[in-house]
């Protein structure tokens, strides 16, 4: 049995740990990692491929649209 979580064991680890440090206090790790998945997904459907730094790129863009909406509707 492995040690490692499975956020850990995910090729995008490292993104999802970066983007939560990025948008801490603004989303939920939960939210962050729901961004990568949606990102890993969109990335394949468009170009057949999802290299960690387009995923990443992805991500980052929905987690600043999300933001943009909380703060508009605050």
């Amino acid at each position: 049995m492995s040690d490692l979580t499975e956020a850990e064991s995910s090729p995008y680890a490292e993104v999802e740990t970066a983007l939560r440090k990025e948008f801490a206090g603004v989303h939920s790790s939960h939210t962050v990692t729901r961004c990568v998945e949606a990102a890993h997904y969109g990335a394949l459907e468009v170009t057949g491929f999802a290299h960690p730094s387009l995923v990443e790129r992805i991500a980052r863009k929905h987690l600043h649209v999300l933001a943009l909406v909380a703060s508009e509707r605050g």
